[in-house]
């Protein structure tokens, strides 16, 4: 299955999904490699993003030099649309209020569009609700009105998003929960997983759902659930 197919079939489940094939992945519960706060989606009627990560620092706070401003942004658009695609933009808000003006609106939404991403996550802010580009999906850290001094400090380097650490290339998922990085060796692996983990929780759902359920019947469901492989 080619990357595109895979990242169809990954869009199909939310988040919190995701982070629980992860565990069956790596074999361990993990406390790291996802956002760690309460994040805003511009939408949540919009289904999950996956794509490989396209990192970028932003400041808001102080002034900038016009001609140096727009080289580095300029300088970004090329990085972001560079293979492999589709992309995410991972954005890192560096100013000590971070949001303090939006990078994300109706302009930059359709531009990054255009250059193959399919959303952002960001410490960051966004505005243009009702303006945005309607399939970007932007989880952030707040809506906010102005875009202030906004202006690209780096790019392609390593970002940290709200306690997610995210490096260029790196495979994201997001939704309204938030966001995750899946590492490269468990990518390929989570369909199959995914199918697993249904499995097994159509048992306890099923029961659930039963007029006869109790704890002892429970108990039993628990015990065929983990027999399932």
């Amino acid at each position: 299955m080619d990357a595109s197919a895979l990242f169809e079939q990954l869009r199909q489940f939310d988040t919190p999904t995701i982070c629980n094939a992860l565990e069956i992945a790596k074999g361990a519960r993990f406390t790291t490699g996802f956002t760690r706060q309460r994040l805003l989606a511009a939408s949540a009627k919009l289904p999950s993003i996956v794509g490989y990560a396209r990192t970028v620092m932003i400041r808001c706070s102080e002034p900038f030099d016009g001609a140096a401003r727009k080289q580095k942004l300029l300088g970004y658009y090329e990085y972001l649309a560079q293979p492999a695609q589709p992309s995410i933009s991972v954005v890192q808000d560096i100013d000590s209020q971070a949001g303090l003006g939006a990078f994300w609106g109706e302009v930059n939404t359709n531009i990054h569009m255009s250059l193959g991403a399919v959303g952002c996550v960001t410490n960051g802010s966004f505005r243009d609700l009702a303006a945005s580009a309607k399939k970007f999906q932007i989880v952030g850290g707040r809506v906010g009105p102005s875009h202030a001094h906004i202006h690209v400090v780096d790019f392609g380097r390593p970002v940290n998003v709200f306690g997610m650490q995210a490096a260029h290339d790196d495979v994201i998922h997001a939704d309204c929960h938030g966001a995750v990085v899946i590492p490269a060796d468990c990518v390929k692996k989570l369909p199959a997983v995914i199918d697993l983990l249904a499995r097994r929780e159509k048992v306890i759902l099923d029961l659930c759902a039963s007029p006869d359920f109790t704890p002892a019947k429970l108990r039993e469901a628990f015990a065929k659930s983990r027999d399932i492989h």
